[in-house]
């Protein structure tokens, strides 16, 4: 054990956050679920219609899509401001599940116990092989980046990647991760017990209404993202692996504003 594990370890461990019931757990749930279906169903085809071109709609998607993953920020924050009496760092940290992963084992916590998302990575990049629900075209991003739309909209155009960025850091970071693994999943365990982690993975899948034909698949990738979250009581190993796949469609994106 490193210095810094052994500091890490002495320095106890988080305060337990306060425990949901089933009926605030479906509320939080509606409260991110609506909003983005709501944005991807009604609001964008109506910003479409208004922003006009070929280019109009996946604009309009991209920009309602970003403004949903803001809000579950947002949704976090006023929860959390509930719970505790500062915004001190550890104070959030200890609320969101923000510490560095715990060995459930030995208790150690941080340095080579990183190494157990190696695992989850490869899983949840499995997942991603596997043949899914076919969405509309004009709704899926990889499709768009491949398409001549696609080509029109993102290359040379810096301020769309930097949109696409926000999407992504909202949507692995400081969003969808922080209000399902940081927020929701360690004040299932009262409802839940055990199986807290299989629960969060299934309110993470049909949280998809934006783009339902995803659901199914969107619960499998739940299972590789809540449940080393769990089993390490860190939001930070759902963060990690969710986040790679938004590097890869960074990447994807970067590739054709190059063009």
């Amino acid at each position: 054990m490193t210095v810094r594990e052994n500091q890490s370890t002495q320095a106890g461990s988080p305060t337990a956050p306060r425990q949901y019931d089933v009926a605030s757990i479906v509320g939080i749930w509606l409260a991110a679920a609506l909003p983005m279906a709501l944005l991807a169903w009604v609001v964008a085809p109506a910003v479409s219609r208004w922003l006009g071109g070929s280019t109009g709609f996946p604009r309009a998607l991209i920009l309602c899509l970003a403004a949903g993953l803001v809000w579950h920020f947002v949704l976090v924050m006023i929860l959390v401001a509930r719970e505790i009496d500062s915004w001190r760092w550890s104070a959030v940290r200890d609320a969101l599940w923000l510490r560095p992963p715990s060995s459930p084992t030995s208790g150690r916590l941080g340095g080579r116990v990183w190494g157990a998302v190696v695992p989850p990575i490869l899983a949840f990049g499995a997942l991603q092989m596997v043949p899914g629900l076919r969405g509309p075209a004009d709704r899926d991003l990889g499709a768009l980046l491949n398409s001549e739309v696609g080509t029109r909209l993102f290359a040379g155009s810096w301020l769309w990647f930097a949109a696409v960025v926000a999407m992504a850091v909202f949507n692995t970071v400081l969003g969808e991760e922080l209000l399902f693994r940081g927020l929701l999943l360690p004040r299932m365990r009262a409802v839940f017990g055990s199986k807290d982690w299989l629960a969060n993975a299934v309110l993470f899948g049909c949280y998809h209404l934006h783009m339902p034909w995803a659901i199914p698949k969107s619960i499998g990738a739940g299972l590789a993202l809540a449940y080393p979250s769990a089993r390490y009581r860190s939001a930070w190993m759902g963060i990690v692996v969710h986040s790679v796949q938004s590097l890869v469609i960074v990447a994807g994106t970067l590739v054709v504003v190059l063009r």
